[in-house]
């Protein structure tokens, strides 16, 4: 994956990772509650998902049906890591000591480490 998908971009890929195929205005009806785009921004957002190649079309009479051409498991890798490389160093345990220490991880969370840690251990 070569390049970065932004904020705007990532919210159409959500719609389209759990709805494809779609075409454009189908996707700008199930963002319209979230966002306050036009049909044009979201034309806009999907050309340049095309053209990043995160994308594929095809053609549907006047319309073109969109389906992601990554996977969302492969996506949110490949954030993670670039997260992780560049704010620690590519360490994982200052990550979730900084969510520690600013005391975002509730119990339930900790305890999902704990099994996820334990399950590793195996």
């Amino acid at each position: 994956m070569a390049e970065r998908i932004s904020d705007a971009e990532h919210a159409v890929m959500e719609v389209l990772w759990d709805h494809a195929p779609l075409d454009a205005q189908s996707i700008y009806d199930r963002l319209s509650g979230s966002q306050s785009w036009t049909l044009a921004t979201v034309k806009t957002l999907l050309s340049r998902l095309v053209s990043k190649d995160a994308l594929a079309t095809e053609a549907q009479g006047r319309k073109f049906l969109y389906r992601p051409a990554i996977e969302r498991t492969a996506y949110v890798a490949h954030e993670s890591g670039r997260l992780v490389d560049r704010l620690f160093g590519g360490k994982l345990s200052p990550l979730v000591a900084q969510f520690a220490e600013s005391e975002k991880l509730s119990p339930e969370d900790i305890a999902e480490i704990e099994a996820l840690l334990q399950e590793l251990k195996k």
